[in-house]
């Protein structure tokens, strides 16, 4: 990996004060915001640097942004990934502290973990490799930290918050399963209900027609970028249904019948 530019370097490092502050999100700086995708990429790699000696190395990727309504929320094109840091990778049941957070969100997703390597090759992976290429899956909750962010305004920060780890604040496996293959994941109804309410559904297909289509996405961007995707990383494939916004005192609960549930309590 390149060392990372002045520039670069500079808005992470305002990024993690703005954390360490909890700064409301905000676009960075003209002198120093993102002008195009890969600046953002840039910034997103120094601050996950920065972080990694208190919040851990990678163990993973997260994309987001992989339903065409989110996508035209933001009035942007296509998917966007993030690393995923090991210290922030919790087990079902998770006590989440809401104080920890500036604004804490959760996505309901199916996490994979990965059986071999996806090493760097000439054609671009599809879906079918990818699913060659799994472990197991589990549903899991993507913890996120908006940071209280202007949704009005969010179309003109996307590349902000790219930067600033695509919003992710880790993530919450449940029980991990290897007897999937005879399922269809596209056609799979997750659940999400906060403390015994109905607050949506979604389908495995709501992620660009099927969980290992954003997988495959993910693959290419993070092999394009000059990164490498290990045996053992967690891969998330995107949120089934809309975000949910969680306050103390909430349990939060995920279910995929054929897979089982995952849930989070909000102290």
């Amino acid at each position: 990996m390149h060392s990372p530019s002045k520039t670069a370097l500079n808005a992470a490092e305002l990024l993690l004060e703005q954390h360490q502050k909890n700064v409301a999100f905000t676009d960075l700086p003209i002198d120093i915001k993102p002008k195009t995708e890969s600046d953002a990429y840039a910034i997103q790699s120094a601050l996950f640097n920065l972080r990694k000696s208190s919040l851990g190395d990678i163990v993973g990727y997260k994309v987001a942004l992989t339903s065409e309504v989110m996508q035209n929320l933001l009035q942007f094109p296509s998917p966007f990934s993030g690393p995923l840091h090991g210290n922030l990778i919790y087990n079902d049941g998770k006590i989440l502290s809401a104080k920890d957070y500036g604004h804490l969100c959760i996505e309901c997703e199916i996490a994979a973990v990965l059986k071999t390597d996806l090493p760097q090759r000439e054609s671009l992976y599809r879906a079918i490799d990818i699913a060659d290429a799994i472990d197991t899956i589990a549903p899991a909750l993507e913890i996120v930290d908006d940071r209280r962010a202007d949704y009005d305004r969010i179309s003109q920060e996307v590349l902000t918050l790219i930067a600033d780890n695509a919003w992710n604040a880790g993530l919450v496996h449940g029980k991990m399963t290897d007897d999937w293959r005879t399922l269809d994941l596209a056609t799979l109804k997750g659940t999400v209900r906060i403390n015994g309410q109905l607050m949506g559904e979604g389908y495995g297909r709501d992620v660009l027609g099927h969980p290992f289509n954003a997988l495959a996405w993910l693959a290419n961007k993070i092999l394009g970028q000059g990164q490498t995707i290990k045996a053992g990383m967690t891969i998330m494939t995107g949120t089934m249904i809309k975000t949910q916004f969680v306050q103390p005192g909430d349990e939060l609960t995920f279910t995929i019948p054929q897979l089982g549930s995952v849930g989070v309590h909000v102290s």
